[in-house]
C-alpha cells in the first residue's frame, strides 16, 4: 500500500513518466514476438530485461521488495492474479498469462500490464478477459478533475461483479507512481460514488483491475511474490498508467504496440474490444 502525500506532477514530469511506460510497453511487446507453446517464462523474462537495458533504461521490478523480486517481468498464469515469478515451465495451449513490466528511465518509472491467451479457451475465460478490459476503460473514464477515488473503484466494482458476475481481488490496488514505483494514492477498484480523495489534474497514477472467474478471495504462494485465485480458477489483469485531466484522462501506456505484436503472433488470440 502507498503511503505520503499525493505529488501532482508537472508537463515535463508527465513526459518523463511516459516515456518509461512506452519502454515498458515495448518490453511486453517484444517478449509477445515469442511466445508460444514451449517457451518458458524465463524466456520472455530475458527479452523484455534485455529490451529495457537496451534502450538505457532498468526495470523497476528486479530487485523491489522484500524479498527483493528476481526478475523483470511478473508473469502470472492461469489462476496465478498478480506477482508471478517468471520460470521454466513450458507455456502451453490455453494458458492465460497476464504480463506485468515496469521501466525505470531518466528518474521516472512507468507500469504497465496486459493478459493473452495463448491459443483457445473457453467462452467464459474470454468473457473474464474481455470484460476487465473492458473494466479498465470504464474506470479510466472517471479519472477526471473533479471526481472521487470512489468513482473510478465504482465503475469497475459496478460493471465487474453486477452486470459479470465476476470477482474483483480487494487486497491489490493501483497507485500513484513517479520517481517512486508505487506512491500515493492507492487507487481500489472497489468503491462508493463520490467517496474517497478528489481529483485533480496532475495526478499520475496506475489504474488495473484485477479479476477472478470465480472467487474474489485470494491467497500468496510460499515464494512470498505470487498471489493465486483461492478456487484455482483463472484471472485476468490490466493497467494503463494515466493523468487525471479536466475533460478527459490522459492514457500513457501504450496497449496497442502490445495488441500489434499479438495480432501478428498467430498463437494467440485476440482479447477483441472497441474503444
Amino acid at each position: 500500500m502507498a503511503k505520503g502525500k499525493v505529488n501532482l506532477k508537472t508537463e515535463e514530469e508527465i513526459d518523463l513518466i511516459r516515456q518509461s511506460c512506452q519502454l515498458a510497453c515495448e518490453a511486453i511487446a517484444e517478449s509477445i514476438k515469442i511466445l508460444k507453446p514451449g517457451t518458458s517464462g524465463k524466456d520472455l523474462d530475458l527479452v523484455a530485461q534485455d529490451y529495457i537495458v537496451s534502450k538505457g533504461g532498468y526495470p523497476s521490478f528486479k530487485g523491489y521488495g522484500s524479498p527483493p523480486f528476481p526478475t523483470s517481468l511478473c508473469i502470472s498464469v492461469n489462476a496465478a492474479v498478480v506477482h508471478g515469478i517468471p520460470t521454466s515451465v513450458a507455456f502451453k495451449e490455453g494458458d492465460v498469462i497476464s504480463l506485468d513490466c515496469g521501466a525505470y528511465l531518466n528518474g521516472y518509472h512507468g507500469d504497465v500490464a496486459y493478459t493473452v491467451v495463448l491459443g483457445e479457451v473457453s467462452a467464459p475465460v474470454m468473457d473474464l478477459c474481455v470484460s476487465t478490459k473492458k473494466s479498465l476503460y470504464l474506470a479510466i473514464d472517471q479519472a477526471i478533475q473533479g471526481n472521487r477515488l470512489g468513482d473510478i473503484g465504482f465503475a469497475v466494482q459496478n460493471y465487474i461483479e453486477k452486470e459479470k458476475k465476476f470477482g474483483v481481488v480487494r487486497e491489490l490496488v493501483g497507485h500513484g507512481i513517479g520517481k517512486e514505483l508505487h506512491e500515493a494514492p492507492d487507487v481500489s477498484n472497489y468503491g462508493k460514488r463520490g467517496n474517497g480523495l478528489l481529483l485533480h489534474e496532475g495526478m499520475v497514477f496506475a489504474i488495473e483491475p484485477m479479476v477472478n472467474l470465480g472467487t474474489r478471495q485470494i491467497k500468496t504462494l510460499s515464494d512470498n511474490w505470487t498471489i493465486v485465485s483461492k478456487d484455482g480458477k483463472p484471472s485476468a489483469h490490466y493497467e494503463h498508467t494515466i493523468v487525471v485531466r479536466k475533460q478527459k484522462a490522459e492514457i500513457l501506456t501504450n496497449h496497442e504496440v502490445m495488441e500489434e505484436a499479438i495480432k501478428n503472433n498467430k498463437e494467440l488470440s485476440e482479447i477483441s474490444l472497441k474503444i
